[in-house]
């Protein structure tokens, strides 16, 4: 019966819903059943506050977390609505606070250690370059097809961002040598930008499992979204103001931009201190 009802909710609101967040919803509920081990119009406050303190033993950041329960939170408001209970459990469960912690991002000489590293690969490399040049996310990057990018102005049309919401990311000069020096070797005909040898957009777990090679082979953490933090950071870095920033990311809402700009007072403060010790 769970399964049954968390389809319905995910049919139901797949239109509002971009695939990114149906992808982690579908886990997240999945997650919180297998641990519950109850239908879904048995589970009480409780089992939600259980649920949370077991991710926290497991160590799993307060940010995590806070996603994890806002997906159950958006499944018990929709069967409150459609009638399925009569109370919604998760209403008395406080949302644990966010990890105020900087997001990691790669500093100018570990970008560019990536980037030698990844040169011997036309399409590693252009994956790399297109990712921070654009700071677009994972799945906007797997969905990018080659009649979106605007050779002449250096943008590329982000068709389905997070929310639905579309929007224009900027590329540079060398993000576009290096995707042309791709194209030019690639010998399969795809309506997509980076694709397999069926022509089909490379996956999420190959890309995932690419950037762990890199990680092992650099000694350094990066993985996809490392790239969107650190395009952002630089360009908090170089004193772009926040609404531009914003933009280019694609944040709705300028309080998720605000975190760039304490990198950027971080960074000044590193800078002072090299030259002041």
């Amino acid at each position: 019966m769970n399964l049954e009802i968390q389809e319905s909710f995910i049919y139901d609101n797949q239109s509002r819903f971009s695939s990114e967040t149906i992808r982690s919803y579908r886990i997240s509920l999945s997650q919180f059943f297998s641990f519950c081990e109850k239908t879904f119009d048995e589970v009480k406050p409780s089992d939600i506050r259980s649920w949370l303190l077991s991710m926290e033993e497991k160590g799993l950041k307060p940010r995590s977390i806070h996603l994890k329960l806002s997906a159950l939170k958006s499944f018990y408001q929709y069967c409150l609505e459609e009638n399925y209970i009569l109370k919604n459990p998760t209403l008395t469960v406080h949302t644990p606070k966010k990890d105020d912690s900087l997001p990691y991002y790669l500093s100018q000489r570990q970008l560019a250690l990536l980037q030698e590293y990844t040169k011997g690969n036309v399409r590693d490399r252009a994956m790399v370059e297109t990712l921070y040049s654009t700071g677009v996310r994972l799945s906007e990057l797997l969905h990018i097809k080659l009649e979106d990018i605007k050779w002449d102005t250096r943008q590329i049309w982000i068709r389905k961002g997070k929310g639905n919401k579309e929007r224009f990311v900027l590329f540079t000069h060398e993000c576009a040598e290096r995707i042309k020096s791709y194209l030019s070797e690639r010998n399969i005909k795809s309506d997509y930008l980076f694709c397999n040898q069926r022509a089909e957009p490379l996956s999420r777990v190959f890309l995932e499992k690419k950037f762990q090679g890199y990680s092992e082979a650099l000694g350094f953490k990066v993985v996809p979204h490392t790239m969107r933090h650190t395009f952002a950071a630089h360009l908090a870095e170089k004193n772009m103001p926040q609404s531009y920033i914003q933009e280019l990311l694609g944040h709705i809402n300028i309080n998720s931009t605000r975190i760039y700009t304490r990198l950027m007072e971080q960074a000044r403060k590193k800078l002072y201190d090299r030259y002041q010790g």
